[in-house]
């Protein structure tokens, strides 16, 4: 079974939704068959790399409310983030570009690191408050999960991967991605958001049930054939 996940650094529904999966994912019996693919999508592409603007002050612009309104919104977002074992604190996170970050989840899918940088760079994001649009700080954080810097240095001095990038968000906009996370299970079925493990117990069940069973050949019209050696 293939699940293939759209998200972005920046969003703090894809880090809990994530978390809530991996939860369901832990207690499914055919786990071993399940491969993991995570998708590019950026909530902003046009998002400066850096910016004095904090998240709050973005919010309440984008949604037409005060500081304070902005700020309990949060508390139940890191709330919610709690209860699957994150400590966010989204008061220090750094707003920023995410292609940088994308490009780098694109090169650790080649060297076998996928999981471990899209999950280096969310805790990166929201719980310990790095700058994941500073190459520096990208740099670093590639480091942690095992990938060369002098590798990683080279590709993010370049436009490397963008095409892969861009190629991921498009083929979310075909398949109806209009927000993330949204996982998409063998192309079948879809969970948008970050849903309780319950549902993706539901479905991880669902299609591994579909995929197991034998489908007979549907014969839409017989003819004159052949059925043995001396036709």
């Amino acid at each position: 079974m293939k699940v293939e996940i759209w998200s972005d650094i920046a969003c703090p529904f894809c880090y809990i939704g994530k978390r809530k999966f991996e939860h369901a994912l832990v207690g499914f019996e055919q786990k071993d068959e399940v491969e993991v693919i995570y998708k590019s999508f950026q909530l902003d592409p046009n998002a400066p790399q850096n910016t004095t603007e904090t998240m709050n002050q973005m919010l309440a612009k984008k949604y037409g409310q005060s500081i304070e309104q902005v700020e309990q919104m949060q508390k139940q977002v890191t709330a919610q983030a709690n209860e699957v074992g994150l400590d966010y604190h989204l008061n220090d996170a750094k707003m920023t570009n995410t292609l940088d970050a994308h490009r780098l989840i694109h090169l650790a899918k080649e060297k076998g690191k996928m999981s471990e940088m899209k999950e280096q760079l969310l805790k990166s994001y929201f719980v310990e408050g790095k700058h994941v649009g500073e190459i520096e700080s990208l740099i670093d954080i590639a480091a942690t999960v095992g990938l060369d810097k002098e590798e990683v240095t080279s590709v993010l001095a370049s436009n490397q991967y963008k095409k892969e990038v861009e190629q991921d968000m498009q083929e979310g906009v075909q398949l109806g991605v209009q927000g993330v996370p949204f996982f998409v299970f063998n192309r079948k079925y879809a969970v948008s958001g970050a849903q309780s493990s319950n549902v993706f117990s539901e479905v991880l069940t669902k299609v591994i049930k579909e995929e197991k069973q034998s489908q007979p050949l549907n014969v839409v019209k017989q003819g004159d054939a052949c059925t043995d050696g001396s036709c």
